[in-house]
């Protein structure tokens, strides 16, 4: 293996948020729950479970305070919440988390139609989510979205995805996820926008979020594997896509990034066969098939 490749790679398991806010159908909590219970189980290290918006603009999202309160600790296993400003950290912060998650955009058009501001208005508004989370001894974790392209300015400067990242940073995220929101991007151009955002940000401050819309997903995560980045989100069986990005069709499936890193020799500490089970699972509660080659290989259940 090159040695430039990461030894391990840590996976941020967002299906139980992203993977199903989108579903029109009221999923049970029950349901939910016993999805991140099975995540756990496979080994999961880090997992995404809620979201704390808006009941009207998000439905499926409604229930996340009682996910926090039926949620059982798990030791191997930490807990992640989207807050998308102040009102959503503080209806968090009751429920007991230890990290949250922000995310601004490198696109004004779709920073507008998402959160309704713009970029420099969305930093601002989490600065102020920064000093309460800091005397909370509560991690926060960033999102930039549309990193390969937007939906409505279509082309985004690489440079602009480095200004937003290193602003997360010098606002307090631990962590930048570069999110390819609408799956738009192909190998060499993701490697590109990798590299001019590693210019200013370590690769240990940066995580892959890459939707796969057009089957490049895993190309596009080959690509900058190469260059140090060593945490990768992704959704159990393929689940997700952003409201606010049409054709935006799901993220790229955790079996199948979990199954390319062993192949690679890449250790993720995730039991394949527990995930592929998981997925399995979700996509019979969902009534769908499974989008995921590796959990419908390995599903015996």
């Amino acid at each position: 293996m090159t040695k430039n490749y990461p030894q391990s790679v840590r996976i941020v398991e967002v299906s139980p948020r992203d993977g199903l806010q989108n579903i029109k159908t009221e999923i049970p909590t029950e349901t939910k729950l016993e999805l991140i219970n099975k995540l756990c189980d496979a080994g999961i290290s880090d997992l995404e479970v809620a979201s704390f918006v808006s009941p009207k603009w998000v439905p499926q999202m409604a229930d996340a305070a009682d996910i926090l309160r039926q949620l059982k600790p798990h030791p191997t296993t930490n807990y992640t919440v989207l807050t998308p400003n102040l009102k959503g950290f503080e209806r968090a912060l009751e429920c007991g988390v230890k990290e949250v998650a922000v995310f601004t955009a490198a696109s004004e058009a779709f920073t507008q139609k998402n959160i309704n501001c713009t970029i420099d208005e969305s930093l601002q508004r989490i600065e102020a989510i920064m000093q309460p989370a800091l005397d909370n001894n509560i991690r926060v974790r960033g999102y930039v979205s549309c990193v390969l392209g937007c939906p409505y300015d279509g082309h985004i400067d690489a440079s602009e995805v480095a200004r937003v990242t290193k602003a997360l940073i010098e606002l307090g995220c631990y962590e930048v996820s570069l999110g390819d929101t609408i799956g738009i991007g192909t190998p060499l151009k993701a490697q590109a926008m990798a590299k001019t955002v590693l210019e200013t940000v370590p690769a240990d401050k940066l995580a892959l979020h890459f939707h796969d819309t057009r089957g490049q997903a895993l190309a596009n995560l080959f690509a900058c594997l190469e260059l140090g980045i060593a945490t990768i989100d992704a959704s159990v069986a393929g689940l997700g896509g952003c409201p606010y990005a049409k054709g935006a069709s799901g993220n790229v499936s955790t079996e199948d990034v979990v199954y390319m890193l062993h192949g690679m020799g890449i250790k993720t500490g995730i039991d394949l066969d527990k995930l592929a089970l998981a997925g399995h699972y979700i996509t019979q509660q969902l009534g769908c098939q499974n989008n995921s080659r590796i959990g419908a290989v390995l599903c015996t259940e």
